[in-house]
């Protein structure tokens, strides 16, 4: 097996050192991810400047931009081959309900998904890398699962709670849940005396029912939830279409 690895959290992150020596037993494994933290860039592409790889001491390559920069850079030119999986994480903080909207590291399987290659993103649920290993292993284990039940490409987003591994109480499909809205914008100055403007945290969990990603890990287990990417609308197509006739 082939995998490519991503993250937004950057290449220095423990998150992805701990995914790709966790996948290494298993797969090839080629490391290209951003510079630096790129959390919250959702699936942007860099179209007003160009791109730079580099390669660290580690082997890991290194991109002056977005997680789907990263992607797209290597599945069109930059790799030798074709992986077999796209693989993103493990991101510092959950990526659950609304927050797929703007992950960094969600789009970046995403982008492997649009080249139709099969794609898994992974996020642990608090901040801190605590028992990122533990993490590490889950992923392997959800990498080496025979998934011919799905129709490929498929493309699966994975919240791990920050449990030793031993605690982890297994694993469990769930559909996304909703939050709140956000909290409003924090109001600050710069050293100029402007105002500026901090985006606020995200809204709190508003759908948590039994069966969502929130429910799933607040009771234990990991999370798996399959995304698609088609934004259309097809109950208010319908009732378009009768409209503009």
């Amino acid at each position: 097996m082939k995998i490519l690895v991503s993250n937004d959290d950057g290449y220095l992150a423990p998150g992805i050192i701990a995914l790709a020596e966790a996948l290494r037993p298993i797969a090839e494994v080629v490391v290209v991810a951003p510079d630096s933290n790129r959390s919250g860039s959702s699936n942007s592409l860099t179209l007003d400047r160009p791109l730079s790889v580099f390669r660290a001491d580690n082997g890991f390559y290194f991109v002056n931009g977005t997680p789907s920069d990263c992607v797209h850079v290597a599945l069109t030119g930059g790799l030798a081959f074709r992986p077999d999986l796209i693989v993103s994480g493990i991101n510092q903080g959950q990526n659950m309900g609304d927050d797929t909207l703007y992950s960094g590291t969600v789009a970046a399987a995403t982008e492997g998904y649009l080249f139709g290659i099969p794609a898994i993103a992974f996020s642990q649920v608090e901040k801190g890398w605590a028992h990122v290993d533990a993490a590490a292993r889950i992923a392997r284990e959800i990498v080496e699962r025979d998934f011919d039940m799905l129709q490929k490409p498929y493309l699966l987003n994975v919240n791990i709670p920050n449990l030793p591994y031993d605690e982890i109480k297994g694993i469990r499909a769930a559909r996304l849940g909703k939050r709140h809205e956000s909290e409003p914008v924090i109001r600050s100055l710069d050293p100029h005396g402007r105002e500026i403007f901090w985006i606020g945290p995200a809204g709190k969990a508003k759908d948590a029912g039994e069966g969502t990603d929130f429910h799933t890990v607040a009771h234990g287990y990991v999370s798996v939830t399959p995304l698609q990417v088609d934004l259309t609308h097809s109950a208010q197509l319908d009732v378009l279409k009768k409209g503009l006739s």
